[in-house]
């Protein structure tokens, strides 16, 4: 009796030490399987690789999305950069997240018709995606151009300036050295007579 109930024992802590592994080791696939859906870079590449090998509808479609995801990152990247400078962001920040959200809606289509297999259905859709794609993509051009005009903090006129005092500079060291190398090559010319010994003095005052 004593024997089973040890054997029954072990049984139970061997199911609960493989149930335990079993849930540790889903729990770790789903965090890394989240962790890869977040990461843009990885998304991105998947998107490439997946419009390379397709054709016809599915890779007019896959090349819409990839457009608006690279659209997304130049206006993100713009957002990061306006964040790091000194200059006024206003609402520009607010603006991008709205931008996301219309961005998400449209890849979220874009997503369902790669699954379409009707030819009428696509030739339908894939104009109207096209030009939200072209809509979104114009918004953060603006949105780049308002951020690239509050880093502006040189004109033309700043840029002539700065190269009008580089070019003198340029100039004086090129004269400073010139300078010293023509007084290098006069050092180098000039030879010094050789002064006459004391015995050879003495030999001419004797004769």
């Amino acid at each position: 009796m004593a024997e089973m109930m040890a054997l029954a024992w072990i049984m139970g802590a061997f199911a609960l030490i493989v149930l335990t592994s079993i849930v540790t080791v889903i729990l770790v696939a789903r965090a890394l399987y989240k962790r890869v859906r977040r990461s843009r870079m990885l998304n991105a590449a998947v998107l490439r690789t997946r419009a390379t090998l397709s054709w016809g509808a599915q890779h007019d479609v896959l090349r819409l999305r990839i457009r608006l995801n690279e659209t997304l990152d130049s206006g993100k990247a713009a957002i990061d950069l306006a964040a790091l400078s000194e200059g006024p962001r206003g609402e520009l920040p607010r603006l991008f997240r709205r931008i996301q959200s219309a961005a998400s809606t449209v890849d979220a289509e874009l997503r369902f018709m790669e699954s379409e297999t009707d030819p009428a259905a696509l030739a339908e859709w894939l104009p109207v995606l096209q030009s939200r794609v072209d809509q979104v993509a114009a918004i953060v051009r603006r949105l780049r151009s308002a951020v690239a005009s509050g880093l502006s903090g040189l004109s033309d006129e700043n840029l002539v300036m700065l190269r009008a005092d580089v070019d003198r500079e340029v100039d004086a060291l090129r004269a400073g050295m010139q300078e010293l190398h023509s007084l290098s090559s006069n050092d180098q010319s000039y030879e010094p007579q050789p002064q006459p010994s004391a015995a050879r003095l003495n030999t001419r005052n004797q004769s």
